[in-house]
């Protein structure tokens, strides 16, 4: 997923934020940029523009969690949602499986584990406060 570069919209009036400077950092983001900039139930899109503040597990401070995308959509019954979503392989979003040896890997696995915990609830509520939803999307989601 080193798959990087710059996102060019064929709809930039519905982009949130500057459109001539939309990054992905995976082609699975890539591919949804794509799906939100030609589809006719999404009304807006962002990439990265929302700061959501988190306490790390890891060194007791706050930091800056820049969710994937905010997406406000059409639905099929005519209302409008809102939906946060982070793109994640399937394996991150779980915490890893405890080993017999601790090694330098598992240890970094867990830290990252407990980080993205830690950020997907500030996002949760987030969220919460202001009648969005926050979603974890994955190869299956994506169907990939």
């Amino acid at each position: 997923m080193a798959y990087s570069g710059r996102f060019t919209p064929s709809n930039p009036q519905k982009y949130v934020g500057d459109y001539k400077n939309i990054i992905y950092r995976s082609s699975w983001e890539c591919r949804l940029m794509t799906h939100f900039d030609k589809a006719d139930y999404i009304i807006s899109w962002s990439s990265e523009e929302i700061i959501v503040p988190y306490k790390s597990p890891v060194d007791g401070k706050w930091h800056r969690y820049f969710p994937d995308f905010v997406v406000k959509s059409k639905t099929k019954d005519g209302t409008t949602k809102t939906l946060m979503i982070e793109v994640k392989p399937a394996k991150q979003t779980k915490p890893p499986e405890p080993k017999k040896r601790v090694t330098r890997q598992y240890i970094n696995e867990v830290v990252t584990w407990s980080i993205n915990e830690a950020k997907w609830l500030a996002a949760k509520e987030y969220c919460a406060d202001r009648g969005w939803e926050f979603q974890l999307m994955t190869e299956k989601e994506l169907g990939l």
